[in-house]
């Protein structure tokens, strides 16, 4: 397939994703929109679903404005009949799937003793259950096609566990195991699957005085002594995406400025 960024956008960096098309789950607002306007700034037919339609809406309507053919599915992907919606909508309107984000994700914490069965239930299917039939679904497609990639969006609390962290932490722990397992099963289809592990990230939850560096006793315990920003992530996510990573599946991109390298923090790390 050809095509180029889309007008008004900067110049793709990677020019095997232009004119290819992506799924970006969670494209509302935050790291996936960084990431649907990353993927379309590279030339890509996108569709974008979340649960948020309002802000959604916005979303598709800005990057339209740069130029971008985007199609927007509102869904509940807990939902597998919401799932199959966006799939079918992706495949009508362009014909296949090259690229697929799973970024949807409910971020909510609890710590052990806590009551949290809802909240369990919530994130084993929104985190869990809604990227496996995602990437089932975009598996099927990709085969037929001779291949694609898959991109999860996981956390350091995967391998590092936060304070009160649960259900989260177990289920971004999921997430990367399930990274392995789909790359190993569907390598030999020509399908690269892996993950993005952000850290520390700004994005439009801070607090508003905090927004530009982020709190004090955070930062400093960043070796690169700053937050992240979304388009770090989707910098990474797009790399992820590209040919250039041709030779890379079943891996974990942690990009948190160094945080999951060191040995202990210096104090109680909040991210």
């Amino acid at each position: 397939m050809t095509g180029s960024p889309p007008a008004g956008g900067p110049i793709g960096r990677y020019p095997d994703l232009a004119g290819r098309t992506a799924v970006v789950t969670g494209a509302a607002k935050g790291i996936g929109e960084s990431i649907a306007r990353r993927l379309v700034c590279e030339g890509m037919n996108l569709v974008a679903a979340d649960k948020d339609c309002e802000s959604l809406n916005g979303t598709v309507r800005a990057l339209e404005g740069l130029g971008a053919t985007v199609e927007a599915v509102c869904a509940d992907l807990t939902q597998e009949a919401a799932v199959d919606t966006v799939f079918d909508v992706t495949l009508e309107r362009f014909g296949t799937v090259d690229v697929l984000v799973n970024n949807a994700a409910d971020l909510q914490r609890r710590s052990a003793l806590e009551e949290h069965r809802a909240l369990l239930d919530l994130q084993l299917a929104t985190n869990v259950r809604s990227p496996y039939l995602c990437s089932q679904r975009a598996a099927s497609a990709m085969s037929e096609a001779g291949g694609g990639s898959i991109v999860l969006v996981s956390s350091v609390g995967a391998d590092r566990a936060h304070q009160y962290g649960l259900p989260y932490d177990m289920t971004k722990g999921a997430i990367n195991a399930l990274t392995r397992a789909l790359a190993v099963d569907l390598g030999p289809l020509g399908i690269r699957v892996n993950a993005v592990g952000p850290g520390v990230t700004r994005t439009y939850r801070w607090p508003p005085e905090d927004i530009t560096k982020g709190p004090p006793e955070v930062v400093t315990q960043i070796p690169l002594q700053r937050p992240g920003t979304v388009d770090d992530i989707a910098a990474a996510v797009a790399f992820l995406a590209s040919g250039e990573a041709g030779y890379i599946t079943g891996q974990v991109l942690y990009v948190d400025g160094g945080i999951t390298a060191q040995l202990s923090p210096p104090g109680p790390l909040a991210l």
